[in-house]
Parts: structure tokens; C-alpha cells; sequence
């Protein structure tokens, strides 16, 4: 790991370390945010760059019960995720996102995929499977087809510790 990515590496771990000691306020993966699109149903597609650590574009606009589908490529250095939910919803989610880190599972500009089959227990893993959400390496792209249900507060945010807190995140507008 070069100097500059153990910099923003240990900048981001400092960061969220006070958001997460403030605990969650619950909320679902996707919650009150839409649900699992069509690809049939695809009205347009959205191309969405992630840098370290802001997405470009930096907002988009929706009409309610628009299906998109989101192109994500992750341009930057570091393991970068967009997650489509309200801010409650990003905010309870960070803490699973920690112990990803905190388990190795990320591990800056990779993933280990061994360790995101690890049982944790209760039925859950840390596959990051979720139909609103893409966790990609440098280099990766992959898609997330989404239904906008209703208006609400609604975001797109990278979860990895201390990436939201640096401003990667924005904001879902509907017209």
C-alpha cells in the first residue's frame, strides 16, 4: 500500500470513528426508498463514476415510480460502494460496513470474497448482496436496476467507514 493510500485509508478510519459511536436510528436496506426494479421496465440508464471519495455525478433526479438503471464503475483507488437509501437507512448500514473492515473483508482497494462468505451469525454474512446496493473494487462496474416508489429523502452513499463523512454521498431529487 503506497503512502498516499495509507493516508486516506487512516483519514477515513479517524473520520467515522465519532459517527459511529452515535449509534443508528434504524432502517432497512432500501427501506422506504424504493424497491428492486424491472429490467424491462427500465425507463433510462444513469451512469455513475465513484471517485475517492465523491460520485459523479454528484446528484440525480427521479420521477416517483421511475425505474432506472444505475451503470456504477468504480474509478478510484480505494473499495467504494453506492447504496440507495434514506439517510437513516446509510447510518444504521455503516455499522455493518465497519465490521466488514473491522473482519478484513475490506481491505482499501480490495475485497477478500472469502471473507464476505463468513458466517456471522443469525443468518447473516458479509455477502453485500442487497438489490439496492454494489460494492466494487477499483476497476469494477456493475449495475443496480431500482424502482423510485415514492418521494422521500433519498440518497446514494458509499457506506465504507469514513467515506460518507468525507461528502460521498448525494442526494435523490424528484421532479
Amino acid at each position: 500500500m503506497n503512502v498516499s493510500k495509507l493516508l486516506v485509508a487512516g483519514v477515513a478510519f479517524s473520520m467515522s470513528a465519532g459517527a459511529f459511536a452515535a449509534g443508528a436510528h434504524g432502517g432497512g436496506h432500501g427501506a422506504s426508498s424504493g424497491e428492486p426494479g424491472k429490467a424491462s421496465e427500465v425507463a433510462r440508464t444513469i451512469t455513475v463514476e465513484m471517485y475517492d471519495n465523491y460520485y459523479e455525478p454528484e446528484e440525480i433526479t427521479v420521477k416517483p415510480g421511475e425505474t432506472v438503471r444505475f451503470v456504477v464503475e468504480n474509478k478510484g483507488s480505494l473499495v467504494h460502494e453506492f447504496n440507495i437509501g434514506t439517510p437513516a437507512m446509510h447510518e444504521s448500514h455503516q455499522k455493518e460496513m465497519m465490521m466488514m473492515v473491522e473482519h478484513g473483508v475490506i481491505q482499501g482497494g480490495k475485497l477478500n470474497h472469502d471473507m464476505m462468505n463468513m458466517d456471522m451469525g443469525n443468518g447473516h454474512s458479509m455477502k453485500h448482496d442487497d438489490p439496492n446496493s454494489v460494492l466494487l473494487e477499483p476497476g469494477q462496474s456493475k449495475e443496480v436496476v431500482w424502482k423510485f416508489s415514492d418521494k422521500g429523502n433519498i440518497e446514494f452513499a458509499c457506506n465504507v467507514p469514513g467515506h460518507y463523512q468525507s461528502g460521498m454521498y448525494g442526494d435523490v431529487n424528484f421532479e
